[in-house]
C-alpha cells in the first residue's frame, strides 16, 4: 500500500538529519517552473496572495529568493525531517531507524505545492506555497491547473513500483484535490479519526492531522499488507470502528485524547 500526507508550514532546518540518506525530488524541473513565477512576487504579493503577516511574507520571499538546485545535504534536508506540523509530530519521523525510513521511501509520499509528489528522503530547500494557493501561472490560474495530472501519474508510477494498487489517502482535503480521482489507477481509502467530545464523536482539527501522521508511522512499523491489516491501528487509543466505516472510509475514535 501507498500512503500520501500532506506538508506542512511549520519547518525545521535547525535539526541535523540523524540519517545521511537522501534522494533527489522526481519534479524538480517543474518546481523550477513554479520558483520563475514565485520569485517575480514581492513581499506585499506574497502577504495579500497567502494572507501572511508582514514579518512571514519577508521571510518567505528571502526563501524563494535564496532557493537553488542543485540540493545538497549542505543546503537542504530531508522533507520528511524538515516538515515539522501536527501530522509529524504523530509521524515523528526523528526516531525512525534508516530502514524504517528506507520503507517509507517506498510506501509514503507527501503532496506539495512547489514540489508536487515528494518521497520522506527527498531532499528540499525551504518554502511555503500551499497546495489551495490562487498564484496564476505559466499553466493556468493557480496550482491545481499547474500540476494539472502530473501528480497523479507520478502516484500510479509509485504504486506499481510497490506492488499493488491501494492509496491510504491521510492528506487534507486541501492536497487530495490535486489527485485526479479519475486517472488514479487505484482504489482510495480515506482513515477518518473521531475522538469524544460533550457525548459525540467527531472530527477535531488538531487531533485528527496528529492521527494521520501516527497512521503514517504504525504503517512504516507495522508494514501492513492489506486494508484490513489496518484495523489494528490502535496507536493514542484509537480504535477501529466497523459499524462507522465503510468500503472506503476506515473509522477510527477515541475516548480520552
Amino acid at each position: 500500500m501507498l500512503a500520501v500526507i500532506s506538508p506542512a508550514k511549520n519547518l525545521d532546518f535547525d535539526t541535523p538529519a540523524h540519517v545521511p540518506a537522501f534522494s533527489e525530488p522526481a519534479m524538480l524541473d517543474h518546481a523550477e517552473a513554479l520558483m520563475a513565477t514565485c520569485r517575480q512576487l514581492t513581499p506585499a504579493d506574497l502577504a495579500s496572495l497567502m494572507k501572511l503577516s508582514d514579518k512571514l511574507a519577508g521571510l518567505n520571499a528571502a526563501r524563494f529568493a535564496e532557493w537553488q538546485p542543485p540540493f545538497t545535504p549542505d543546503n537542504a534536508k530531508q522533507a520528511v525531517l524538515a516538515f515539522n506540523g501536527d501530522v509529524y509530530t504523530g509521524l515523528d519521523a526523528s526516531s525512525l531507524s534508516e530502514s524504517q525510513l528506507q520503507h517509507a521511501q517506498q510506501h509514503l509520499r507527501i503532496l506539495s505545492g512547489l514540489y508536487g509528489l515528494l518521497r520522506p528522503l527527498d531532499l528540499m530547500q525551504a518554502y511555503r506555497l500551499e497546495m489551495g494557493t490562487k498564484l496564476a501561472n505559466v499553466r493556468g490560474k493557480d496550482l491545481y491547473a499547474f500540476w494539472g495530472n502530473h501528480i497523479t501519474e507520478a502516484l500510479n508510477q509509485a504504486l506499481a513500483e510497490q506492488g499493488d494498487n491501494v492509496l491510504i489517502n491521510l492528506a487534507s482535503n486541501e492536497y487530495f484535490k490535486a489527485v485526479k480521482p479519475k486517472a488514479l489507477e487505484a482504489r482510495v481509502i480515506t482513515p477518518v479519526f473521531k475522538d469524544l467530545k460533550n457525548g459525540q464523536y467527531k472530527i477535531i482539527s488538531f487531533y485528527a492531522k496528529k492521527a494521520r501522521g501516527l497512521m503514517a508511522r504504525f504503517m512504516i512499523e507495522q508494514q501492513p499488507q492489506s486494508p484490513k491489516d489496518l484495523e489494528a491501528f490502535n496507536y493514542a487509543g484509537y480504535r477501529f470502528s466497523e459499524a462507522d466505516s465503510s468500503e472506503d472510509t476506515m473509522v477510527f475514535l477515541r475516548d480520552e485524547p
